[in-house]
């Protein structure tokens, strides 16, 4: 088991077997609207992914919570534009 990007409290990577965990992300600034908070949020999932030397298209599941559901239209827009077509994972 290898864990990355890790401090007192939490690794945001961890490494098991061949399988890659990834810890909650959050957006830095929450003054943005939904699509850009989400677009942020993907952003940081991509970088921890290469950092464990993987991508997005060999994700196996993603959770994802919204505090407004009046917001999904706008957080799918963004999560459209990022996910691999041809491999999505599930989604929560």
């Amino acid at each position: 088991m290898e864990k990355l990007n890790k401090s007192n409290r939490m690794s945001q990577i961890v490494i098991h077997g061949d399988t890659i965990y990834l810890a909650g992300q959050i957006p830095d600034d929450t003054t943005q609207d939904m699509k850009t908070q989400t677009q942020s949020v993907l952003s940081k999932i991509d970088a921890l992914l290469a950092t464990a030397g993987s991508d997005k298209s060999k994700a196996l599941m993603a959770t994802i919570y919204i505090s407004d559901k009046s917001q999904v239209a706008a957080m799918n827009e963004a999560w459209d534009a990022w996910v691999t077509p041809d491999s999505p994972p599930a989604r929560a």
